[in-house]
């Protein structure tokens, strides 16, 4: 995918505007797996959608890491979560969101915090009936980015 600017391109209906930044699959943090094994064993376009409404609804929920959700902007959250699991596991989507570290910078986000949020997230992909496999498959291709999101 060419690199395009944000501020090029119109804001998603119900989203914030953000600052302009380039637009690459390159900011989703990982590289996708091959094949439609992932994607499937995900249930596709409705399941991914699925898991990341669920996701999203847990941390929201969630009284360990509920403050980090209020005053974000949800909308642009389940868009940006839901292309980026697309594109991670080769559902043929292209990643418009920003890099894990500009995306998470000054949160304040705590080791604590990630581990709560994978807990959210494996309870949403249980939920999904994701076989255990192919979720562990995923949880390792993103917990490198836990580097560029917990505070330093």
């Amino acid at each position: 995918m060419a690199l395009a600017l944000q501020s090029a391109q119109p804001v998603p209906a119900g989203e914030e505007p953000v600052a302009p930044y380039a637009h690459a699959n390159a900011n989703a943090g990982a590289t996708p797996f091959e094949g439609q094994a992932m994607w499937r064993a995900f249930g596709g376009e409705p399941g991914v959608r699925a898991i990341v409404d669920d996701l999203v609804a847990r941390n929201v929920a969630d009284p360990r890491i509920a403050d980090i959700f209020k005053s974000r902007d949800l909308v642009r959250l389940r868009r940006t979560l839901y292309e980026q699991f697309c594109y991670l596991l080769n559902g043929g989507c292209d990643y418009s969101g920003q890099t894990m570290a500009t995306a998470h910078k000054d949160m304040g986000i705590q080791q604590a915090d990630t581990a709560a949020l994978v807990e959210n997230l494996q309870a949403a992909m249980r939920h999904a009936r994701v076989p255990f496999p192919a979720q562990n498959r995923l949880l390792a291709k993103l917990a490198p980015m836990h580097r560029d999101v917990v505070a330093k």
